[in-house]
């Protein structure tokens, strides 16, 4: 995946309506592409349990069944949202709390037992209640100011799941240097985040990518039309990403393969051709999840993964699932 600090894998990542006879979607033909690199914070439905730990010699949440990856929502019957709600709901509390919690879409209760030494309470949870990182815009939408960028899902690395957004915002971001890909190991974009920033605001994580609405001052710069499956041939192409700053450049890939009925974000394979971009990365690079992809005057997708085993190839969506992802 390559929405930065992310978990690896194989390879990394980067209302329905019916008519008769056809499905109609209200995105624009023509939508302008993102390229700049944003700051991600998104906030948690929950309180998200990522790790465990021993109190005088016994794990707590072990023994009451809980489990990296469960999200707590409730203490004692009383919803909870953020760290803050949980250490407050606990100190309230001398020797154990009722925890409501969800693991794969259900419901659960544990009975949680507290320690209290100098008065610190001690649960023997690690906890997170939102995650952040860096990624890159792919297009917003001047129809209706919808945006998506990353291409793929947001995982909380500890866990591996997918992260459900309560709310979130994109940010301002600027790239401070590049550590470079080599084969097996993908480098990254390191970037400064502005948090007083704020780009737009985040509805939805899916596996197509993250959505929202875009409140800052729409970019003024060539919207491109949206390509569909026809439009789209091998060959050359280029991607229009950030790597030094904040100037959103253009360098040459190679379309190697389409894969229209691919469902996990691997429509478009492709390898980087600018040696440019070679000498600056080595080839894709974590952070450069989203970055649009053109062919002519069409926008036909965006970078989503990476091929470890060697950066110069890389995966992306095809902007269609994108634009009807973001529609939900």
């Amino acid at each position: 995946m390559l929405l930065k600090k992310l978990k690896k894998s194989t390879s990394i990542l980067l209302l329905l309506l019916i008519s008769i006879p056809t499905t109609a979607f209200a995105y624009s033909d023509y939508i302008i592409p993102g390229g700049e690199t944003i700051g991600i914070e998104i906030k948690a439905t929950g309180v998200i349990i990522v790790g465990t730990y021993e109190i005088n010699g016994k794990d707590p949440a072990k023994e009451a069944g809980l489990q990296v990856g469960d999200i707590i929502q409730k203490v004692n019957d009383k919803n909870i949202t953020t760290i803050d709600e949980l250490v407050q709901a606990i100190s309230h509390n001398d020797s154990t709390v009722e925890l409501t919690y969800l693991r794969d879409d259900k419901e659960y209760q544990a009975t949680l037992p507290v320690t209290q030494e100098d008065g610190i309470y001690k649960t023997g949870l690690y906890v997170k209640d939102s995650i952040t990182g860096i990624g890159t815009l792919s297009y917003i939408d001047p129809g209706t100011n919808l945006f998506g960028a990353l291409g793929h899902e947001v995982i909380e690395s500890n866990t591996g799941q997918m992260l459900e957004v309560k709310n979130g915002q994109i940010l301002k971001s600027t790239v401070t240097n590049i550590e470079r890909s080599e084969n097996g190991s993908p480098g990254s974009k390191n970037a400064q985040l502005e948090f007083d920033q704020i780009k737009g605001q985040i509805a939805e994580n899916t596996s197509s990518g993250i959505f929202g609405k875009y409140t800052d001052i729409i970019p003024s710069r060539k919207a491109y039309k949206v390509a569909s499956v026809s439009d789209i041939k091998k060959g050359e192409a280029k991607i229009l990403t950030v790597v030094d700053g904040e100037e959103i450049k253009e360098y040459s890939i190679n379309i190697t393969k389409i894969n229209k009925n691919d469902k996990n974000n691997k429509n478009l394979l492709f390898e980087i051709t600018d040696p440019e971009l070679l000498e600056k990365t080595g080839g894709i690079v974590q952070g450069m999840s989203g970055s649009p992809i053109i062919q002519g005057d069409f926008i036909i997708g965006a970078v989503t993964h990476v091929v470890v085993d060697d950066p110069t190839k890389g995966y992306g969506i095809l902007i269609t699932n994108m634009l009807k992802e973001g529609e939900n």
